[in-house]
């Protein structure tokens, strides 16, 4: 089969994006994805993600971690789903798509990509560590100096440790460098590596940062390894609403492989 394939980034975290609105991608051939996905033997993502049809929604969005398997929800993938369904015609500026997470809506402006995301009502604070899920669950981590840190060895020891196991969790390492920006890095579950982004990561980050009052912003900038983001948010009755996760999406190239 030759399959005809995109590559998007966003902020660094890249993605395959195809065109599944025929069902023609075996998408229950876990050793497919994760080969497609390698980096050296494959075209090279941190996942892959498919566009199909919708009854109710313009798309939906079936995203597939490196490893193979069905993810959960990919904020940065989101983002490029939406540049990518631009590039097909599909949406014009603004969209509302479906998610294995549920509905999310979108908007295109000035090379930037507005994802909404789901609202967060479950925030739990540890001694060290805040645990949220954004569509993705996310363990998080502040303190100083995360530059010396390795991710990959921390990052594993967390995400496979107690309570999470086989399951799972992101880890996210977080130094606070303003009143309303952090810096980040991210081990991710199913890449099983750190990443040079992550937007449900960004998203749990910024929404901790404010549950645990190292800041009163309700619009935080986020500096990942591959760039910048933006979350912002309204709070009411100690639920989040409104949470947009903004941030650039590009087309790296386009391309056909034979499986």
């Amino acid at each position: 089969m030759n399959l005809h394939f995109y590559k998007y980034q966003g902020a660094g975290n890249d993605f395959i994006m195809m065109d599944n609105r025929a069902l023609l991608f075996p998408k229950n051939n876990q050793s497919l994805i994760n080969k497609l996905c390698d980096r050296r033997f494959g075209i090279g993502a941190d996942g892959l993600i498919l566009l199909e049809n919708s009854i109710n929604y313009d798309f939906k969005m079936t995203y597939f971690n490196a490893n193979g398997k069905e993810g959960t929800m990919c904020g940065n993938g989101g983002r490029c789903i939406v540049a990518f369904a631009k590039e097909l015609n599909i949406i014009e500026i603004s969209t509302t798509f479906e998610a294995i997470d549920g509905e999310h809506t979108a908007t295109l402006k000035k090379g930037l990509i507005s994802l909404k995301m789901m609202d967060i009502d479950t925030i739990e604070e540890f001694d060290n560590h805040t645990f949220l899920n954004t569509g993705s669950p996310h363990h998080i981590i502040f303190q100083s100096d995360i530059d010396t840190i390795n991710i990959k060895d921390k990052g594993a020891k967390i995400r496979y440790g107690k309570p999470y196991f086989e399951e799972g969790a992101n880890v996210n390492f977080v130094e606070q460098i303003s009143d309303d920006a952090f810096k980040m890095r991210t081990y991710e579950r199913g890449v099983e590596d750190e990443t040079l982004a992550c937007g449900t990561g960004a998203t749990a980050v910024a929404i901790a940062a404010n549950k645990t009052n190292k800041t009163t912003a309700n619009s935080i900038k986020l500096k990942v390894l591959g760039g910048k983001l933006e979350v912002s948010f309204n709070v009411k009755n100690k639920i989040y609403t409104d949470v947009f996760l903004t941030g650039p999406a590009v087309k790296v190239f386009e391309g056909n492989i034979t499986i």
